[in-house]
C-alpha cells in the first residue's frame, strides 16, 4: 500500500519546470521576432524588412535553443533523488 505522500508529489522537481518555463518563454520570443515583414500592399516590397538579420537568423536560434531548453528540463533528473522510500 503506498503512502498518502507518493500520491501528493509532483512529477518534475521545482528546477525542472524553470526549464520548461524558460524554454517556453525562449520560443514565445524567437516567434514574436520572427513574426512580421507583410505589407498592406501586394505590390509593395520591402527586401530589408523581409530578410532582416533578426528575422533569419536570431529568431530561429532562439527558437532551436527554445526547444533544446525545453527537452534538457524533461530530461534532467532531480537533485536529490527520494526514489529509495
Amino acid at each position: 500500500m503506498e503512502s498518502k505522500d507518493s500520491n501528493n508529489r509532483f512529477v518534475f522537481a521545482k528546477e525542472n519546470y524553470i526549464y520548461l518555463i524558460a524554454g517556453v518563454v525562449l520560443n514565445f520570443i524567437g516567434f514574436y521576432l520572427m513574426q512580421g515583414g507583410g505589407v498592406e500592399d501586394p505590390n509593395d516590397f520591402n527586401a530589408e524588412e523581409l530578410f532582416s538579420e533578426v528575422r533569419l537568423t536570431v529568431a530561429p536560434i532562439l527558437i532551436v535553443l527554445g526547444y533544446a531548453v525545453i527537452i534538457w528540463g524533461i530530461m534532467k533528473k532531480p537533485r536529490n533523488s527520494d526514489s529509495t522510500k
